[in-house]
């Protein structure tokens, strides 16, 4: 699709490798060797606003976000968890979900910010195949109504 004058990113490519997906959305992992474990819940539609959902919608979607969250909880032990939804440069509401470390580059600053510390620490190995394997499981087992 278009958007104005320019091809939607998001509609010509997955944003990322996709580890689950469903007609409304799907779920991708961000290729940053910093962030393992950084996924994003991308709406399919051009939705710009998560208002602009009807509620059934919403509650879909952050039924999502949610299991996602707790999947990157248990496989990547995380100190904590940032969720955030900006959108500013696409047309698709999309939630990240970014796995934080006291000792990840930005800590305690957003990862966008600047980088505070060139060195990480070690963090868990888990492939692609297992993070969708084990959000398979998660997202099957939920009651998400499809």
């Amino acid at each position: 699709m278009e958007n104005g004058s320019q091809i939607c990113e998001l509609c010509t490519q997955p944003g990322g490798t996709i580890l689950w997906q469903s007609a409304r959305c799907r779920v991708i992992r961000v290729d940053d060797p910093h962030y393992p474990g950084f996924c994003r819940v991308v709406w399919t539609d051009h939705v710009h606003e998560m208002t602009d959902l009807d509620p059934e919608a919403r509650s879909y979607l952050m039924q999502i976000v949610f299991i996602v969250e707790a999947v990157v909880r248990k496989l990547f032990s995380p100190y904590k968890i940032n969720l955030a939804s900006f959108g500013n440069m696409v047309p698709h509401i999309h939630w990240h979900i970014i796995p934080r470390w006291l000792d990840d580059r930005h800590f305690p600053e957003p990862v966008w910010g600047s980088v505070r510390r060139t060195v990480d620490g070690e963090r868990p190995m888990v492939s692609d195949a297992e993070l969708a394997q084990a959000l398979g499981h998660a997202l099957a087992s939920s009651d998400l109504g499809e």
